[in-house]
This record gives structure tokens, sequence and C-alpha cells, in this order.
């Protein structure tokens, strides 16, 4: 999950009502002359879906399948993504491994048809300049944020875990992705378990740096992309189509980052601008492409499922393969 990386733009905190419904599915837009409407939250200034929609490219391609995008919402935590597919007002989001096996604990509406490879430099603990913490070992005795159920808490644990440092032995703070940067920085917690989409404005400044990224810490943190599954029963065709797309322009984006940057603006608090701009670029080269879920990855997968059980951050192990969906054999 990582604006301005399109897999994070995915992600929806409001949703616009159902739309009207045609054969008893609010995908199909009666309006649009049968055409299918698919509901994604709005990509926001960066990433392949912002520039797919200033370019036009992805209304070109979902014409194809006789599909148009509604834009709705804004990108946001995968929960209440999830909530929103589950009453329907959703159809397309996307999120971590971590988010999505929490999601799926409870009564899942949707299913997950494709991966991106765990980010090796972009997501991590982070800690200030001068902090004294230089190793996971010196996080023993501290407090570190984390979002509950997400990519923080298990990055922490991950790390802890691989260090041999006790979970007990450090103080996890529940706090919102959005609200933490302030909390860190004011000195009120110790360090931040973090992924790119916040990591790089703290970066960017040159007074926070990685303790341990992601291939230190041996994350298998995937990003996915989720689909209401109504939607999917009934569009697959459409499924196949935005798979096809943001296949084949995560791999342009990650040869050109710079291009998929600051698509709408390049001032103003979307843009990304200075130290970060370069921050970020370098962690999109490195980045991983929207990808069909494979074997490898299901095993991987589960992995993570049984990690979150064993460190009671589930009640039971998720299964994880119950709720994928195979993006090749769809037509």
């Amino acid at each position: 999950m990582r604006p301005p990386r399109v897999l994070a733009a995915l992600a929806v905190l409001v949703a616009l009502p159902a739309l009207a419904a045609c054969s008893g599915d609010p995908a199909a837009d009666t309006a649009g002359k049968g055409s299918v409407t698919v509901r994604i939250p709005d990509p926001g200034n960066s990433g392949v879906l912002a520039r797919g929609k200033k370019d036009g490219s992805l209304d070109k391609a979902l014409a194809k399948v006789h599909a148009k995008v509604a834009w709705t919402g804004s990108a946001g935590p995968f929960a209440p993504a999830a909530q929103a597919m589950n009453a329907d007002r959703l159809d397309i989001a996307t999120g971590s491994i971590t988010s999505g096996i929490t999601s799926l604990s409870q009564s899942p509406g949707f299913v997950f048809f494709t991966a991106t490879d765990p980010d090796p430099v972009g997501e991590g603990i982070l800690v200030r300049e001068g902090s004294g913490i230089d190793s996971v070992a010196d996080l023993a005795g501290r407090k570190v944020a984390v979002n509950k159920g997400g990519t923080g808490e298990y990055l922490l644990l991950k790390a802890l875990a691989k260090a041999g440092v006790p979970a007990d032995r450090v103080e996890r703070v529940y706090l919102r992705p959005d609200q933490t940067a302030a909390v860190l920085n004011a000195g009120q917690v110790d360090a931040w378990a973090v992924w790119s989409t916040y990591a790089v404005a703290e970066l960017g400044t040159g007074k926070a740096r990685f303790v341990a990224d992601g291939a230190a810490i041996g994350s298998d943190n995937y990003s996915l992309n989720a689909v209401r599954k109504g939607f999917a029963d009934a569009h697959p065709e459409v499924v196949k189509a935005l798979y096809t797309y943001l296949h084949a322009k995560s791999a342009d984006e990650r040869r050109d980052p710079a291009a998929y940057l600051n698509v709408f603006t390049d001032a103003g608090p979307t843009a990304v601008t200075g130290r970060a701009r370069e921050v970020q670029i370098g962690f999109t080269a490195k980045a991983g492409t929207v990808d069909p879920i494979g074997p490898e990855d299901v095993r991987r997968f589960q992995e993570v499922a049984r990690f979150y059980a064993e460190q009671k951050v589930t009640p039971a192990t998720v299964d994880i393969a119950a709720h994928l969906l195979d993006v090749e054999k769809l037509s």
C-alpha cells in the first residue's frame, strides 16, 4: 500500500452512495447505455491512476470492456475500504497483506486479485536523528508508534522477533498514520513503524532515518488489490482489464518514477518536492509491479497469517487462500 504509488492510492476512507443498479448490480449504469461503472477511490496527485485519469489512458482501457470509472472518496487505510466493499459502496481497494488479514478475520465480501512484492526500502522502523537508537535491539524499553493490526504493527513485531527482543519489552502506541509524524517529532514516541506513504516526507527532512528497512526486517508485507466479490462475479472482464492496465503501467512507473509524481500539480500539500521527491523516486525505482498472485506468494501470505495468530494480533490463523482470485483465468 504506497501512495503516491497506485497501490496505496486505491484505498478509500469515504465512499459515495451506491449507484443506480442494472440487473440488480449497482455497478451497472443504465444511464451509460449498459456500461459498467467501477467505483475506485480518487488517485490524488501521483501514481499510475493519477496519470491514467489525467491522460485518459485508463478510460480508454476500460472502454474496451464497456466500463468506466466513478472516482469515489479519497485515499486512506484499508480497513474502512474493506467495510465499504462489504457494504456495496466500493468495488476496488488496496492494502497490505497485514491489514488484509485483519479485515479477512471478520466477514469479508471481497477477494484479492493482484500482489506487489514487499517493499525492501520504503518501509521500516523510523527514528529521529540523534535518538540514540542504532539497532532494533535498542527499542527495548521504548515507545513505538504503530497502526493497529496493519503494516506498522507487523513491521515492529517482525523486527523484534528477528532481533530476539520479546514483544512485551516494547510499548506499542496505537496511532493513525496521518497523526503520527507530529507525535514522533515531539518526542512522545521513540520510533515509528511505517511505510513509504508517510516515511518519504520524514526522510526528506533529513532529520529521520530507518534503523531497519523492509529488507533488513525480512518483511513479507505485500501490497494487494482487492475487488468486491459481487463485482468480480458479475464483471470478470473488467477486473481482468484493470489488472492488465495496472500491471503494464506499474512497470512503466518503475522505469520512470518521476513521470508519475505531481501529475496534476507540483505545488501545495499534495505535491512531493525537494529531498522528499528524490527519496520517493528512489523507492519507486526499487519497488515491485502489480502482478498475479502465484503459489509462492500464497505461501508467504500464509506465513504472515500464521505469524499474526502467534502474536495474538488475530484470534486464529486466517485462511488467505480462500479469498484469492486467479486473475489470469478471468476472461
